[in-house]
């Protein structure tokens, strides 16, 4: 299972009804913690637990406070300093240092479920909007959706959680998105390890190839859709509008460059090209492109520099580059030891 909210809320939905349910949120973190501002988890009175707040070191406790929630019906907040020797969270060892803040909400019918039926429903369709979460101290609970008109604009997405004051009360605002929706150009056997390792970070992945022999279900079990269709109807597809990234990996050079002229016009933040630089400049002769005239920037030869040389390393570092594009990151070391192996080496 993974951890976006989508997927949780995929366990919670069936049966919403058939047991108490909890709605843990970080509203505000200081220091160093594993999770941020706007992470969310379920609980039910079945002991289970669906998402992560930690890195499983505070969650046996939320679950304890979560089973006061179950019976008070009301919101409780709780904190967690990893740096006080006499909060639990230093005592179990976590070593983060930082002060995780949680507020827990029960999820009933009487409180339309949090509008999470809402939030779910909207996720699932590829859309967006803003969650609002009450952060209360007296036990009220009450929450907001506001759905969000579909934007090529990312920045909306990456917005961070913000906590507000408004007539006296405290909200904690958060921008819902789907999990990355991944085109894969090219169902051949290097694309399977792409293809599940996508789907291994919660990603929605779209596989395309018009060729008989490619693109069996049988290898591609966990693919979201698989598509067979020519490949000037691709961008007719339902799901088009709700691509972030494409990986060519045809390894057919007229078909790849089809693919960059077709998705030229597309909203895709990620474009990708398995092969050198050379077979880039090939690509692009084909299709009568410019690299410096593309709409979307093509990253050719793909990903980050790992040392990769195996199917799977070569879906590792595609798959790295694209995430961190499409979170905006930078994809460096974040403790410089790179830069000290490449001084040595």
């Amino acid at each position: 299972m993974n951890n976006h909210l989508t997927e949780l809320l995929k366990h919670w939905y069936p049966r919403r009804d058939e047991h108490l349910w909890v709605l843990a949120t970080v509203y505000k973190t200081v220091g160093p913690c594993y999770r941020r501002a706007g992470a969310m988890m379920l609980f039910n009175d079945l002991g289970q637990q669906f998402g992560l707040l930690s890195g499983g070191c505070l969650e046996a406790d939320i679950q304890r406070q979560a089973s006061r929630v179950m019976q008070s019906k009301q919101t409780l907040t709780v904190s967690y300093d990893g740096g006080d020797e006499d909060d639990i969270a230093f005592q179990l060892g976590i070593g983060c240092g930082g002060t995780v803040h949680i507020v827990l909400q029960p999820i009933l019918a009487e409180l339309h479920y949090l509008h999470l039926a809402e939030v779910q429903e909207q996720l699932s369709q590829g859309g967006m909007g803003l969650y609002s979460q009450l952060i209360a101290t007296d036990g009220a609970v009450e929450n907001r959706w506001e759905i969000s008109q579909l934007s090529t604009d990312r920045s909306t997405q990456r917005s961070s959680p913000e906590l507000i004051e408004k007539n006296n009360q405290t909200w904690l605002l958060t921008h819902l998105s789907p999990p990355p929706h991944l085109l894969v150009i090219g169902a051949g056997v290097d694309a399977q390890p792409v293809v599940q390792m996508a789907k291994t970070l919660g990603w929605t992945v779209t596989l395309w190839d018009s060729r008989p022999a490619n693109g069996r279900r049988d290898y591609f079990m966990s693919a979201d859709q698989i598509l067979h269709q020519p490949l000037n109807e691709l961008m007719e597809h339902g799901s088009a509008i709700h691509w972030n990234a494409a990986v060519l990996m045809s390894h057919n050079l007229q078909m790849d460059a089809d693919a960059i002229k077709a998705l030229q016009g597309s909203a895709i933040g990620y474009l990708a090209l398995l092969g050198p630089a050379s077979r880039k400049q090939q690509v692009l002769a084909l299709a009568q492109l410019d690299e410096k005239g593309l709409s979307i920037p093509l990253a050719g030869p793909a990903g980050l520099n790992l040392g990769a040389e195996l199917p799977e390393g070569i879906a590792l570092y595609i798959l790295a580059e694209c995430h961190a594009v499409l979170h905006g990151a930078t994809a460096q070391s974040l403790n410089g030891v790179l830069a000290a192996v490449s001084e040595t080496s």
